[in-house]
């Protein structure tokens, strides 16, 4: 066992380690990190391709257009009558003899089809395992003819922690809160009929308006609100639902069922979009 991020006397961190390292923060596959315009790519002309600053992450390794700045991609001509698919990889090497790292932009060109043309093969690489060469694929360039048609990005924008944790915040997992989203039998019967209960996800509370929810409930015959178990929330607060404020009538959320259940509508008198909530109906069917 070595130590990686302490004091030792001497150097002794290596990049292998930095990557593995962000790969078990980032995962192993390529994305773009969010930073500057995400590597937008910007067509400037049927022989040129910019692409605008940003950062990626390829099997732990961070390689980046500095913010200000563009790469410029000397892209290759098309051909009359046919078509193209060219990949512009994020080529990553190192030297055997200096151990010299680098990453660089380079277009793989494919082979002219009259239609339905493949996407060229790429170096594979595992620098985990050593592998002195590894290519990202990043960008699709499509021809048809001497002209451009497209260029496709192949990589998705990884959120930061900071978005992450927004959206963690918000989300309304049903299953999360102890309750079943799917169709459940209670074990309780109302005229000799089985109740059944299903939780629906209301997510975000509307803003003095009303909101529409699919419940996927069909064939129901009585349906209600299980008040014990409807519920909005946000950090440090609860309230049932339906609420009535005792103080402000119009600081209220209502909730009805409509369609033979299949649809909730929940309306509110204020901004209640902070909340989230949950509702639970209880129902027999015919």
């Amino acid at each position: 066992m070595k130590i990686v991020s302490g004091r030792t006397g001497s150097p002794h961190v290596t990049s292998q380690q930095f990557r593995q390292m962000l790969e078990g923060i980032l995962g192993q596959d390529s994305y773009i990190l969010t930073s500057g315009e995400n590597l937008k790519p910007e067509l400037s002309s049927n022989n040129l391709l910019k692409i605008r600053s940003g950062m990626m992450c390829h099997h732990g390794c961070i390689s980046c257009v500095e913010i200000g700045t563009y790469d410029e991609v000397t892209l290759t001509n098309g051909s009359h009558g046919m078509q193209r698919i060219d990949l512009v990889v994020n080529r990553y090497t190192r030297n055997t003899e200096t151990e010299v790292e680098k990453c660089e932009w380079k277009v793989i060109t494919g082979t002219a089809k009259a239609s339905s043309p493949a996407v060229p093969t790429y170096t594979k690489g595992n620098l985990q395992e050593g592998d002195l060469v590894d290519e990202c694929p990043v960008f699709e360039i499509h021809y048809n003819g001497i002209n451009v048609t497209e260029v496709k990005s192949l990589l998705s924008v990884a959120g930061s922690l900071a978005e992450l944790n927004g959206k963690l915040e918000k989300k309304v997992d049903a299953t999360t809160l102890g309750f079943e989203i799917s169709e459940t039998f209670t074990g309780q019967y109302l005229n000799s009929k089985p109740i059944y209960q299903k939780m629906i996800s209301v997510g975000v509370l509307p803003n003095n308006t009303t909101k529409s929810i699919s419940t996927g409930i069909t064939g129901a015959d009585y349906i209600w609100v299980d008040m014990e178990n409807s519920f909005a929330f946000n950090h440090g607060a609860s309230y049932p639902i339906p609420y009535v404020d005792p103080k402000t009538v119009a600081n209220s959320i209502g909730v009805r069922i409509t369609n033979n259940g299949a649809t909730v509508i929940v309306s509110t008198g204020t901004n209640w979009s902070t909340y989230s909530g949950g509702i639970t109906l209880r129902y027999t069917k015919k």
